[in-house]
């Protein structure tokens, strides 16, 4: 579909590496990254935030009845539970169930990946 239109994708490209480049030679670009790090962080950085996922196999046939729960007060380290049974694709094992538990992370641009 892309080539009857005459447009060119690239993937598994650092867009940074040729930014200059592409800017110069194509009219209009979908840039899919971070804006702020598009503009060279000249208004500051964003607040982003990152997650870590923590993944546990449990001996019991029903963790929390539900695909996913979220957590919203602030005790709770964790954002949201997901229970991945309850999803149509993943009845799994009579007797045990996988959890898997979202924690959110603080973004810092080191080398564009997540301080823990």
């Amino acid at each position: 579909m892309l080539d009857d239109k005459n447009i060119e994708v690239k993937t598994n490209t650092d867009f940074f590496d040729k930014k200059g480049e592409y800017l110069q030679r194509f009219s209009k670009i979908v840039f899919t990254g971070m804006i702020d790090q598009f503009f060279d962080y000249q208004l500051g950085e964003l607040a982003y935030r990152s997650l870590k996922f923590e993944t546990e196999t449990l001996d019991i046939d029903n963790f929390q009845g539900n695909a996913v729960v979220n957590y919203t007060d602030a005790e709770t380290p964790y954002t949201r539970i997901i229970e991945h049974k309850h999803f149509e694709f993943g009845k799994g094992d009579k007797g045990k169930t996988v959890i898997t538990r979202e924690y959110p992370m603080d973004w810092h641009r080191v080398m564009n990946h997540t301080i823990q």
